[in-house]
């Protein structure tokens, strides 16, 4: 039900997965910051599939099957980059009229900036955002060990200096317990391995990014762009999210024009667990709404909602 596509951004190979679709609307989807297409998205790309969208599910330059050298350095404007050549590839797949976003995590943020910047975006979904990385590292900090925190930081420093003069990477794990190097220590950050590669699903999955890349995700902040959203954007907010933080993500949605505001208990990887079914149906119901009714003049906006 699916095929290996190409397509280039900026002069890099990124691959993806087609799903073909039958209502003229493409989703494209794409991971968390170190997270590739399948681990990402095999979850809810059939669904959005068997509802009768298309998807296009694509890897980031530098991960995965995407070209790029050195592998596992993942880059912000990069991978905003490879968004915007992964929308416009996309509205060219056949039969594709509009195109629609889908994310989660930091990715979740980038949705909310291209939403506000990019033409061709007729709808997003943000799940579990970041939306606001400083405050999201204030608050992991409370979660690491400070010996564990000046090794982070320091293995940052000296994988950025080798990377200047050719060196490979130095690679820090997604997540892990608090007292290792990881980017993420925080208590829901634990489940991601269930949540994302249950019983090893993906064993080719490295779930690590150079160092050098994750000192600068504490600067990304997606919350600037909200109020400047062009399409409807439903935010997906995991109510004990210790990862990206609900209250940011609340407060984004309140700033943005054609918002919709969607929460459910958990942490982080909720909507991957517990919380799937409930997810995925609002989330498809949002795009009926938006992408799939034809408006009519006796029709009244839609109101925001809270699941």
């Amino acid at each position: 039900m699916r095929e290996q596509v190409r397509f280039v951004s900026d002069s890099v190979e990124c691959v993806g997965w087609h799903y073909p679709g039958s209502n003229g609307v493409c989703v494209v989807m794409a991971g968390g910051f170190g997270v590739t297409k399948e681990p990402a998205t095999d979850l809810f790309a059939p669904r959005f599939q068997e509802a009768g969208y298309a998807v296009l599910a694509f890897d980031y330059r530098h991960l995965g099957e995407s070209g790029g050298e050195p592998q596992q350095v993942a880059r912000i404007g990069d991978q905003r980059a490879d968004w915007r050549a992964a929308i416009e590839f996309a509205a060219t797949l056949p039969g594709v009229e509009k195109v629609a976003l889908w994310a989660f995590s930091l990715s979740g943020g980038y949705v909310v900036q291209l939403a506000a910047e990019h033409p061709r975006v007729a709808a997003a979904t943000a799940q579990s955002p970041n939306v606001d990385g400083p405050a999201a590292a204030r608050n992991a900090s409370r979660y690491q060990k400070p010996l564990a925190m000046l090794r982070f930081a320091a293995l940052g420093i000296v994988d950025l200096l080798g990377g200047f003069i050719g060196r490979p990477p130095k690679l820090v794990a997604l997540s892990g317990p608090p007292g290792t190097v990881a980017l993420l220590t925080t208590p829901d950050s634990q489940d991601g391995n269930e949540a994302l590669n249950p019983g090893d699903r993906y064993p080719d999955w490295i779930q690590a990014v150079a160092a050098r890349s994750a000192l600068r995700i504490a600067f990304y902040r997606a919350e600037r762009y909200a109020a400047r959203v062009r399409c409807p954007l439903l935010y997906v907010v995991c109510e004990q999210d210790r990862s990206a933080l609900a209250a940011p993500a609340v407060a984004a949605a309140n700033r943005t024009p054609n918002a919709e505001l969607v929460k459910v208990p958990g942490g982080h990887y909720a909507p991957f667990l517990a919380a799937h079914e409930q997810v995925v149906q609002a989330e498809l119901a949002f795009l009926r709404r938006h992408l799939l009714t034809l408006p009519t003049s006796t029709n009244q906006p839609e109101p925001r909602t809270a699941v």
